[in-house]
């Protein structure tokens, strides 16, 4: 079975599974694990910002955010199709008591579409208080938001007084493919998550970072959440593992990635958008036969991936992916349009 249905369904590496095991541990809610430790020192050395948390997950990252930088009834500005809207479980009005507004179409927005979603000071308006921004952008099919328009954006919020967040569960490979530093590419944002259990490959763990005050306000509230582990050196050790191997060969998928949408751009009634792949991620236009239908007859033969919105099936490269795998994606693909077309 090929997987493309995320670029989380990767196993963990033997080399990878080892350091795990041989990892030193201690109690992390106490402060105490070793691993976690060098992980949280280590990855906030390499995006710049002066502390960082290990969490469970890009969803408790980004709500943790979320949660430190505003106040309930407030509004957060994000993109279209953003991570915290449609993957998160409608976790922010709960959690956090805030609304969000959607800035722009397609996921990737300017500061004047932010700067139009700014509410009036007035008692009858939510408070704005928050800008978020996807890099790279996971529904806009691994997009890269543009530097220049973050730094824009950046403006935007301080002059409005307004925190800015970045989602970059997947900004290892914005930091690969555009050959920018993390630490330039974090520079912008008060609040950064970033996530290792996706290109990064280890099996669970994100993280945090901001200011040391901030990150021990979102210690309190990761615990309230039920989000403090005990011995997990043996998760920190497999993302310091990844950082150490599995970061460069991110361009290996972005390839992966680029070569699939040129063989499946080739394929009758498939469309595939090459000039925007910018990572790992393809998103697959199937006309007008139902994803759901296409995605079941490619799960029979051999090949899994995911409806992401009507019309349309993403595909996302990873480590467990091999280069030859391609051309039989390819070739499962076009057999299972032809089924659903021969059913209607």
């Amino acid at each position: 079975m090929i997987d493309l249905r995320s670029d989380t369904v990767t196993q963990p590496t033997p080399a990878m599974r080892a350091a795990m095991a041989a990892a030193p541990v201690g109690d992390d809610v106490y402060g105490e694990d070793p691993s976690v430790r060098e992980l949280e020192a280590r990855i906030a050395r390499m995006l710049g910002k002066p502390a960082a948390l290990f969490v469970t997950s890009g969803t408790m990252g980004n709500q943790l955010a979320i949660r430190c930088s505003t106040e309930p009834g407030d509004e957060v500005i994000v993109g279209e199709g953003a991570h915290p809207v449609f993957h998160e479980s409608g976790a922010a009005p709960v959690l956090s008591g805030v609304q969000f507004a959607i800035a722009g179409r397609g996921g990737l927005f300017t500061a004047e579409d932010a700067e139009r979603e700014i509410k009036p000071r007035a008692y009858t308006s939510p408070r704005t208080s928050l800008i978020c921004v996807e890099n790279t952008h996971n529904r806009a099919g691994g997009r890269i938001f543009p530097e220049a328009e973050i730094e824009r954006i950046g403006a935007v919020a301080r002059a409005n007084g307004l925190a800015f967040h970045l989602d970059g569960a997947r900004l290892w490979n914005t930091h690969v493919a555009s050959k920018l530093p993390l630490a330039r590419l974090a520079a912008p944002f008060d609040t950064v998550s970033i996530c290792f259990s996706k290109g990064l490959g280890a099996p669970v763990g994100s993280a945090l970072l901001g200011t040391a005050a901030l990150v021990e306000k979102a210690r309190r509230f990761r615990k309230m959440w039920g989000g403090g582990m005990r011995q997990a050196g043996i998760l920190a050790a497999a993302a310091l593992y990844a950082l150490d191997h599995h970061v460069e060969r991110l361009q290996e998928d972005h390839d992966k990635a680029r070569a699939l949408g040129q063989k499946l751009a080739s394929v009758p009634g498939l469309v595939v958008d090459e000039a925007s792949i910018d990572t790992n991620i393809v998103n697959i236009d199937v006309e007008r036969l139902a994803p759901e239908a296409v995605s079941a007859e490619a799960r029979a033969r051999g090949l899994l991936l995911n409806p992401s919105a009507p019309g349309r099936l993403r595909a996302v490269l990873h480590l467990d992916v091999r280069r030859e795998d391609i051309a039989r994606c390819a070739a499962i693909l076009a057999e299972s349009l032809e089924a659903v077309r021969a059913r209607t």
